[in-house]
């Protein structure tokens, strides 16, 4: 990443947990692969299968781009949970999430 290329600021819902800053097209890419994903259903979906549902959803060509699909799906699904646009499932075991908006 330059030191010129806009970034994105990824919180964490994890209270000490510092927040990682990504290349905005990163954070932008996986966002909306995301909501793409996620449905707003009561039960959601397993956390497990979301990155590759995201690898599914993202353009041709920006998997190859976006290096670690997985790293980049939790790291801004981390974010979307702490924003309030994504929620875990309360009491699903294995973890559910779910778009609240």
């Amino acid at each position: 990443m330059s030191k010129t290329e806009p970034t994105t600021i990824c919180q964490t819902p994890t209270p000490g947990k510092r927040p990682t800053r990504i290349a905005q097209w990163k954070y932008e890419a996986v966002r909306k692969a995301i909501r793409k994903s996620v449905p707003r259903r009561k039960e959601g979906i397993e956390f497990q299968e979301l990155p590759e549902l995201v690898a599914r959803a993202l353009p041709p060509g920006e998997q190859a781009r976006l290096g670690s699909v997985l790293w980049y799906t939790v790291t801004v699904k981390l974010h979307m949970e702490v924003t309030g646009e994504l929620e875990r499932v309360p009491g699903a075991s294995p973890q559910r999430v779910r778009l609240k908006r």
